[in-house]
């Protein structure tokens, strides 16, 4: 990952509300959550919401796809594993740590995911 990649990712979840936002994507797994969903369970103003989640997907952190007349955003956990591997790459000046467990995340998919 490019340093200038880690700033940009930093800095989108470097705001209460946007690390809010993003915890709830990861927390949602594949199958993502609609800005309706994200509004009522996390309490933010839709015009607020739709500025957030604009910044996490320019930031590389969020995908949003269409489902008919719905947008669903999902974490870029690809993205998120990048940064945290980034981050921990030089863990421990080279020493035998436990960095590795929690340097990587891969949702599995629910059921009934479509």
């Amino acid at each position: 990952m490019l340093e200038h990649d880690v700033i940009q990712s930093l800095a989108a979840l470097a705001h209460p509300v946007r690390l809010k936002v993003f915890r709830a994507l990861v927390v949602s797994g594949p199958r993502g959550l609609t800005p309706g969903v994200m509004q009522e369970g996390l309490g933010i103003p839709a015009t607020t919401l739709s500025f957030h989640l604009k910044e996490l997907a320019v930031a590389g952190l969020a995908s949003v796809e269409r489902s008919s007349r719905t947008l669903v955003y999902r974490a870029a956990y690809e993205r998120m594993n990048a940064l945290l591997g980034y981050l921990t790459e030089n863990c421990c000046q080279g020493a035998s740590c436990d960095a590795s467990r929690a340097a990587s995340c891969k949702p599995q998919a629910s059921q009934g995911a479509s």
